[in-house]
């Protein structure tokens, strides 16, 4: 079955002329790009736009051989939909506006604690909404380490492939977001733990 190939062997197949394996590849990553695009943009109708624009821009430059496979098919997708982002916003001459009203995925929560009290669920809630509301807080890149790694699930080495930098700065990048945000729960004196 073609869903269970990997990367490499789907791109070869695209290449080869099979468009269904891009088909596979586009549902594979579509919904990681979106929520990715979604978090850094605040605006659903936008990151669907680059969402879209991301896949179109990856299969022509597959179709021009721009793409040689490393292995990181994944990291090289996130750098195109990061870049296109920066591209938008370089055009508009304006930042992305963020708003909590209009975030639909909640970062912090975990399934192993869903059987909570009612007061114990409120203040895990609270928790989540004071810590999204400080990630918001952080340097850009900061930010985008954070959110590729906790959201994303991506490891340190395709967040620096993503981003186009080394392993060691992404990993400064989230030594520094972990600073700064102990920095401000201290300051605002905000708890961040709770009794299970």
């Amino acid at each position: 079955m073609k869903s269970m190939f990997s990367d490499q062997e789907l791109l070869a197949a695209f290449s080869n002329g099979d468009n269904s394996a891009m088909d596979i590849l586009i549902t594979r990553y579509h919904s990681k790009v979106l929520g990715y695009l979604r978090h850094l943009v605040r605006n659903r109708e936008l990151a669907e736009d680059l969402c879209q624009e991301t896949f179109m821009k990856v299969i022509r430059s597959l179709k021009q051989d721009a793409y040689h496979d490393d292995g990181h098919f994944s990291a090289w997708l996130f750098r195109i939909a990061h870049n296109l982002m920066i591209d938008y916003f370089r055009k508009e001459n304006k930042l992305p506006t963020v708003s909590n009203d209009n975030g639909e995925i909640d970062l912090f929560n975990n399934a192993k604690f869903s059987d909570a009290t009612i007061e114990t669920q409120f203040i895990k809630t609270q928790i989540n909404s004071d810590l999204k509301d400080l990630i918001r807080e952080l340097p850009e890149e900061q930010r985008n380490t954070v959110l590729m790694r906790v959201n994303l699930d991506m490891s340190f080495k395709e967040i620096a492939e993503s981003q186009g930098i080394s392993i060691n700065t992404a990993l400064g990048r989230m030594r520094y977001a972990i600073i700064n945000l102990r920095k401000m729960i201290e300051e605002r004196n905000l708890t961040m733990t709770y009794i299970s």
